[in-house]
């Protein structure tokens, strides 16, 4: 008897990750799991974190206004803006929560495709403040506990920061600090402490967000210890300054024995002149180690996941958010594939593939495990396993596509 209600305990408490069926709905999130949620609205990159104990954290909301044919279609259509669609994927993400709100968000660098294009076209928010685009416009409509970017309070690293956007996004804080309690902060590189799980943090002491990088600035795996990457800008020409890329900040979630790197748009395949500071993926990649997961830099553009680096994280999953028909390159799929640089299977995954990407790569594109669609990471309890999950992007259906794994946490 006592064996039967073990079997019928356990396959309650995996229901979640076991309906996961085909042309289903995907799913709530349920306690002791963590899902990492590729959003994918053609339009730039976001990617939204359910921490093991419901605690959240979004990364990054892009919303870019390049023209086609250099970008996708919007995703699911467009009817709304990315902001809004992120928006709505949140909400319903969340929904199980009785209150919708962000316990973090993580600006990773200042580019649109990151935090949203503004222009004169751009809505004016609900109290008149700032104007609505990617991470204001998602700010404007669930609340923001906590917001980390590279640069605050001064924006002038590497140089004052005053473009019309980063006025807009300053204009966004100010007026969230002054009237709703937001907290922003500069990202700390190397610590453990500024992402902490909010909720039930001792039920998790697996569980672990570490800074990796930021405005040059790298952890060096030891304590809170980081090594100043870049030359003193002092010793630079203004043309030699690194660039927002090369600035962006770098995380690593860990969870048990999985591990998820995000490093936003950081650089490491130089041009034959450039200086090796430039390259910041070796000094990054030297920190983190192996992971399973890598969502790759630069969204696999011909700067980004050099040798050294993809080797070094030797991930089991590749995870591509791509909008444009320059990511990814040639080179860098055909390293994320190379078993001469780490050996053992590894599944890749993008957002979506345009049909431009799809003449250039030709047959290389069939080793993809998928091209459409927002992609899922669901670690189950402990983090010793993990699935991916591809959902519809073609309506707020969130029907499952594709169910990928187990795969073993190493």
């Amino acid at each position: 008897m006592k064996k039967k209600y073990l079997i019928f305990s356990l396959l309650i408490f995996f229901q979640p990750l076991y309906s996961q069926d085909l042309g289903e709905v995907l799913p709530q999130w349920s306690e002791g799991y963590m899902d990492i949620h590729h959003i994918n609205t053609g339009k730039g990159e976001s990617v939204l974190c359910v921490l093991p104990d419901g605690t959240t954290l979004l990364i990054d909301a892009g919303a870019t206004n390049r023209p086609k044919p250099r970008v996708t279609d919007p995703r699911p259509d467009g009817s709304k803006t990315p902001g809004e669609w992120i928006t709505r994927y949140i909400s319903h993400m969340l929904s199980f929560k009785s209150d919708i709100m962000l316990d973090y968000v993580l600006l990773t660098h200042f580019h649109n495709d990151h935090m949203g294009s503004i222009s004169d076209e751009s809505p004016l928010s609900s109290n008149q403040s700032y104007r609505l685009s990617g991470l204001t416009e998602v700010g404007d409509n669930i609340p923001i506990k906590k917001l980390v970017d590279r640069a605050w309070p001064d924006y002038n690293f590497p140089y004052p920061l005053k473009s019309r956007m980063i006025e807009n996004y300053r204009q966004f804080l100010d007026w969230h600090i002054e009237n709703s309690g937001l907290i922003a902060e500069k990202i700390i590189p190397g610590s453990n402490e500024q992402f902490v799980l909010k909720n039930d943090p001792a039920k998790y002491p697996g569980f672990e967000i570490r800074n990796i990088a930021a405005n040059g600035e790298v952890w060096t795996g030891v304590a809170n210890n980081t090594t100043h990457h870049f030359p003193l800008i002092e010793t630079l020409d203004k043309s030699q300054y690194p660039s927002e890329n090369m600035c962006s900040s770098a995380i690593k979630i860990s969870y048990g024995s999985f591990d998820y790197f995000n490093g936003g748009d950081i650089t490491g395949v130089l041009d034959e002149n450039s200086p090796v500071w430039r390259d910041v993926e070796t000094p990054v990649a030297k920190a983190v180690g192996p992971v399973e997961v890598n969502e790759l830099n630069h969204h696999g553009y011909t700067d980004s996941e050099n040798a050294f680096f993809v080797s070094t994280l030797a991930p089991q999953v590749h995870i591509l958010q791509v909008w444009s028909p320059s990511h990814p390159t040639m080179r860098v799929l055909r390293r994320l594939l190379s078993t001469d640089l780490y050996p053992g299977p590894r599944d890749i995954f993008a957002t979506n593939m345009m049909q431009e990407n799809k003449v250039v790569l030709g047959s290389n594109l069939s080793k993809l495990k998928s091209d459409q669609g927002h992609i899922l990471v669901r670690v189950e309890p402990g983090g010793n396993t993990f699935h991916v999950i591809i959902l519809d992007d073609a309506a707020e259906s969130y029907k499952v596509k594709s169910v990928h794994g187990p795969y073993k946490s190493r």
